[in-house]
């Protein structure tokens, strides 16, 4: 790994590990129809022309979508996010991603499906609020 790759690992990924990088390229096979849905959304620079990353590693964790950029995180929730176990997880994860600099929001899969051009907006007006500070 020369050193380039090294400062990526480290800025961009926040350190992960090789199990963790290599849990998110199976996730990038495995996309849920409402993740499919919204990287229809953000991909190829589509929103204020930022680069949004699919399954991208972060530290510990795997970000649904990710911008560098502006550091900003979204998560697509399904009904495994549902039970308190899960709410009390994700907003631990979110505390250690803000601790990091990083913003996240969350969209809910019914979000997805039913209210598409809300949640475009949604990302639209986040992105927009954070590359202007």
């Amino acid at each position: 790994m020369d050193l380039n790759d090294r400062i990526n690992k480290v800025t961009m990924f926040y350190g992960a590990s090789s199990l963790i990088m290599d849990r998110a390229k199976q996730l990038r096979r495995r996309m849920t129809e409402p993740e499919k849905i919204v990287w229809e959304i953000v991909r190829e620079n589509a929103i204020l022309g930022l680069k949004f990353r699919r399954q991208h590693p972060i530290n510990n964790y795997i970000a649904d979508f990710y911008c560098h950029k502006i550091k900003l995180v979204i998560e697509i929730d399904g009904e495994t996010h549902n039970p308190e176990s899960a709410k009390l997880y994700d907003e631990s994860r979110t505390n250690v991603l803000n601790s990091l600099g990083i913003e996240v929001i969350r969209f809910k899969n019914t979000d997805i499906r039913t209210s598409i051009s809300l949640v475009k907006n949604e990302i639209e007006k986040k992105c927009k609020y954070l590359l202007s500070n």
